[in-house]
């Protein structure tokens, strides 16, 4: 309703863009005008050219007539409508622009009567057309300014679904693992006060972690490369807090880490896979990552030797959810995550997603 509103109002009131003899106009008057020439020509001596220039140069005063009532006034009192003034206008326009064209093609002096009634011919066929044929472009203008709105309003309506998309993925990065940085946290304070030596490079872990993760958080999308390398600051650092019960190993072809990736996707597989496989087991575990490129896709592998499915309680979390959730608002249904159980014991989680070059930032 809003946006009939509008373009009501945009066409009875307010000035248009464009030009008054625009191209597409002028073209109009001049197909229009060319079949009456050549009626009034066949009753006449006058050469046919004579009589197409004649009724050209009525079609054009009228369409000058009718651009300029488009624009002039800029605002038009609500009494009266903008449509029913350039009608006016063409009426006006048309008896003047027969007067032009007999001036310009036969002189000011007294023409023959036969000829006298072909002119008033012309200037009764233009009134009588020419409004009818100025309400039909008006019309055509109505619908594509309806169109340009109808548009309008679709662009704007994408744009603030993308602005609210990416607002919830930002959200959901946020989410991925406070539990992470308090455990962490919690186990650098009982260093601390129990005076081990490990506390400063344990810190030190953590500040490298930090310095790879944090400035990730804003963005909504970042390398397979950058990734990885946040993945092995993350493994080094659990690997520090548990050395005897945590191993890990990173294959990445070298081919895919200029890919786009999703910011905290592969780790939150390898976190999920130390928090929910090697934490729960007793002896502890291996976390393999393996990241390769295939068919114009990207397949990244997490496989721990963990408790497995049965002894996580066949429950992996929020993050998995988080992390399917976030991929959808990614890439669609051309994402899939897919989770299954290793015998004897163990979980593999595989990401697979479309394969796109991140541009290349060159300094300005």
């Amino acid at each position: 309703m809003t946006g009939n509103s509008s373009v009501r109002v945009a066409l009875e009131h307010d000035v248009p863009p464009g030009s008054v003899l625009a191209w597409r106009r002028v073209g109009f008057a001049v197909i229009v005008a060319l079949p009456f020439g050549l009626l009034l020509s066949l009753w006449s001596k006058a050469p046919t050219g004579t009589w197409v220039v004649r009724s050209t140069i009525v079609a054009l005063l009228a369409v000058v007539a009718f651009g300029v009532a488009e624009r002039v006034p800029a605002r038009l009192p609500r009494v009266l409508a903008r449509w029913v003034l350039q009608l006016v206008a063409v009426v006006v326009a048309v008896p003047l622009g027969v007067y032009l064209a007999h001036w310009l093609t036969s002189g000011v002096g007294i023409q023959p009567r036969p000829e006298q009634l072909r002119f008033l011919a012309l200037c009764f066929m233009g009134v009588l057309f020419g409004p009818w044929i100025a309400l039909i472009a008006m019309l055509r203008q109505r619908d594509a300014l309806a169109q340009r709105q109808a548009l309008t309003f679709q662009l704007e309506r994408s744009e603030f679904e993308r602005q609210g998309l990416q607002a919830r993925l930002r959200l959901l990065q946020a989410q991925v693992q406070p539990h992470f940085l308090f455990n962490t946290l919690a186990n650098i304070r009982a260093l601390v006060r129990s005076a081990s030596p490990q506390a400063p490079a344990v810190l030190d872990s953590l500040i490298a972690y930090l310095r790879a993760a944090v400035p990730r958080l804003d963005g909504t999308s970042t390398t397979v490369g950058e990734e990885v390398q946040l993945v092995r600051a993350y493994l080094q650092l659990m690997q520090m807090r548990m050395p005897d019960r945590l191993q890990f190993s990173l294959d990445v072809d070298a081919s895919s880490t200029h890919l786009l990736c999703p910011p905290m996707a592969l780790l939150t597989l390898v976190e999920n896979a130390v928090r929910h496989g090697i934490d729960p087991a007793e002896q502890g575990g291996r976390i393999e990552v393996k990241v390769t490129l295939r068919l114009g896709r990207c397949h990244a592998c997490v496989l721990d030797s963990g408790v497995g499915l049965v002894g996580a309680g066949g429950a992996q979390g929020t993050g998995l959810a988080t992390l399917r959730e976030r991929l959808q608002l990614a890439f669609g249904d051309q994402a899939e995550l897919r989770v299954s159980a290793v015998a004897p014991h163990g979980v593999r989680a595989e990401l697979e997603f479309p394969a796109e070059m991140a541009q290349v930032q060159t300094p300005t």
